[in-house]
């Protein structure tokens, strides 16, 4: 449960609060859980929509406009993906849009599905599948870039 708040938040002490409230909110709310999900995916839910509330507190997350990325395809073969370790791709994942870094996060890391995203975020399925496909594009688009800066320093 941390992990999820602090993915979204990026800050470890907004995290654990979040977690904490998260976690009284649940043993209050306690007789609204149905069991038509398991208590740890309730859960769950509970501390990402507390997540992206405190992140629209702070007014860190802000509706932009879609990023123009550039149609050409990145070839499967451009990425050498055994060369990626876990710490450089979520560095990148990290380094995205709000937007992107929060559908991607859901998405790819905490297994929510698109109906399930467009819920959490209030966005329509078409917004949420199109902001997901471009931020895989362009966290594709940064990975090559860091592999080809990776063989030209040799860092």
């Amino acid at each position: 449960m941390y992990n999820a708040a602090y993915r979204i938040l990026k800050n470890e002490f907004e995290a654990e609060d979040v977690m904490q409230e998260a976690f009284l909110t649940a043993f209050t709310k306690l007789n609204s859980f149905k069991g038509e999900v398991t208590f740890g995916a309730w859960l769950k839910r509970i501390v990402i929509n507390k997540s992206l509330t405190q992140l629209k507190k702070n007014s860190r997350y802000e509706e932009v406009k879609m990023e123009v990325i550039p149609n050409y395809e990145i070839e499967e073969t451009d990425i050498n993906y055994s060369s990626l370790d876990v710490k450089s791709v979520l560095s990148c994942l990290n380094n995205l849009k709000e937007n992107y870094r929060i559908a991607l996060t859901l998405n790819l890391i905490e297994g929510y599905d698109y109906e399930e995203i467009a819920q959490i975020l209030k966005y329509s399925n078409e917004n949420v599948r199109t902001t997901i496909s471009r931020a895989k594009r362009k966290l594709k688009q940064v990975l090559l870039a860091n592999q080809q800066k990776t063989q030209v320093y040799g860092r």
